[in-house]
């Protein structure tokens, strides 16, 4: 017998002018805080999807582990991912607070939301994040390798070895940890999904080792996508361009994000919120075909 789909009543779609959606710089100048920085004094607030992101079940089920979920883009990915129905693993550094927010979020979607704290810079401490995760889950679908850490300097003779190595550790070496830790515990189907950047593809000097780490994790995505296809699990990456994040005044210098994304074809900056929608789908069995890919959202600033 043919099924025949029932057809929903949805209200229009309203276009907006997407130069026009979201804040344009000039940013004011900002309360100065240090890396990785928080939500609270930005201005204005990033957009992480709280009040227009609507779920429809694409995840339902699932767990997943978001790195970096306390703000930013990880904010906005474990919020879009509670609201398609996934329970996430909120893991942070130091900003409690902001952890604290993104779980109610995600509470709040009646999705399960475990906040683990920790340094990623540490082995065994993305060996034990993906334990608990799976522990306290009961079981790992979706990995996201999303913190990053990057400093800002004029010359090469700035980056100090210290700040160049805890960028790598943080970068490159916690998202291959934990990415070999979660292997053996992915079913087929699973899905690791990086953020990567363009500075991976298009480099700023003063980024310089952020840049290097970023073209790293596009060369580990595709590598690690060839081993992890023997298990059925999918590798992909998203390429975002500049993002309205707690990185930007926590790192630059007021001259470098007054007019942050001022030279994007849309005149501004991404919101963590106009990311998430990737990464629901590169996880989703929508994406069964896709693996070893990077999507880029750099506002028109390259083919990535």
């Amino acid at each position: 017998m043919d099924t025949i789909q029932e057809t929903q009543t949805l209200p229009d779609v309203e276009l907006v002018d997407p130069r026009e959606a979201f804040a344009k710089p000039p940013f004011p100048q900002q309360e100065p805080f240090a890396m990785p920085g928080s939500t609270a004094n930005m201005k204005p607030k990033p957009d992480h999807g709280e009040q227009n992101y609507r779920g429809s079940g694409k995840l339902k089920g699932l767990n997943a582990v978001v790195t970096g979920a306390d703000s930013g883009i990880g904010r906005a990915i474990a919020v879009a991912y509670a609201r398609e129905g996934a329970n996430v693993v909120i893991n942070f550094l130091t900003e409690e607070s902001d952890a604290a927010e993104t779980k109610t979020l995600v509470e709040a979607a009646g999705s399960k939301a475990v906040v683990i704290a920790g340094d990623l810079r540490e082995e065994s401490f993305c060996e034990e994040l993906i334990e608990q995760s799976c522990d306290r889950l009961g079981s790992l679908d979706i990995l996201v390798n999303n913190a990053a850490f990057q400093v800002v300097e004029e010359t090469l003779e700035d980056f100090s070895t210290e700040v160049f190595d805890r960028i790598f550790k943080t970068n490159v070496y916690a998202p291959f940890w934990l990415s070999r830790a979660a292997m053996d515990r992915l079913p087929p189907g699973g899905s690791i999904i990086n953020t990567v950047s363009i500075q991976g593809y298009n480099p700023s000097p003063y980024l310089l080792p952020y840049a290097m780490t970023k073209s790293a994790m596009i060369g580990m995505t595709k590598a690690m996508a060839k081993l992890a296809m023997e298990r059925g699990i999918r590798v992909n990456a998203v390429a975002p361009g500049p993002v309205w994040t707690p990185f930007i005044p926590g790192s630059m210098p007021k001259d470098k994000f007054e007019n942050f994304g001022a030279n994007t074809l849309f005149e501004r900056p991404a919101q963590p919120a106009e990311l998430a929608p990737m990464y629901v789908w590169l996880a989703s069995p929508e994406a069964s075909y896709v693996t070893a890919e990077v999507y880029g959202c750099t506002g028109g600033m390259t083919p990535v």
